[in-house]
């Protein structure tokens, strides 16, 4: 089971390394087309855009499973003391409270966008599917960080066999 979530993540991982290169490619390609041919690529910036959440949204659940975002580490030996285990269960379900509301927020807007047909500015792609994807990406990450709760951060089993090695 945990093979096929590291195959699962290997694959997200690679797709948003895509992602990450159609927009630099995007991105030089417009450029040059509007500073040497005096012609950017239409609708540009709608595709950037668009991809810009596919990247962010995909890795939302990965750096959530593994309890790799931003912290402040001022009162570390404090909160990872035993006894201040509840701390931290309280932070994670916390957490996982914020992303299941912004879930909820998501699909909202997703609803709403797809009643009132929203699309994009330049190439008018409609806009509820994008929101729904960003819902199941919070609703994900909302999961990730309930499990970590109790299980704590998913290791990347590649990791501990090259700090094995130092």
């Amino acid at each position: 089971m945990l093979s096929m979530a590291w195959k699962i993540r290997r694959g997200v991982e690679t797709v948003m390394a895509l992602f990450l290169l159609a927009m630099v490619a995007l991105t030089f390609a417009d450029v040059i087309g509007r500073r040497i041919v005096g012609k950017p690529i239409y609708g540009a910036n709608d595709i950037t855009e668009h991809l810009m959440a596919l990247v962010v949204f995909a890795g939302l659940p990965l750096v959530t499973a593994a309890g790799a975002h931003l912290t402040i580490d001022l009162l570390d030996k404090l909160v990872n003391k035993p006894w201040m285990a509840w701390w931290r269960v309280l932070i994670s379900v916390m957490v996982t409270t914020v992303l299941a509301l912004v879930a909820w927020l998501f699909i909202k807007h997703g609803l709403n966008a797809s009643r009132i047909s929203e699309v994009s500015q330049a190439l008018r792609v409609p806009r509820g599917p994008l929101y729904f994807y960003m819902a199941a990406s919070c609703a994900l990450s909302a999961l990730a960080a309930l499990a970590i709760a109790f299980t704590g951060p998913m290791v990347d089993p590649e990791d501990t066999h090259e700090e094995e090695a130092l």
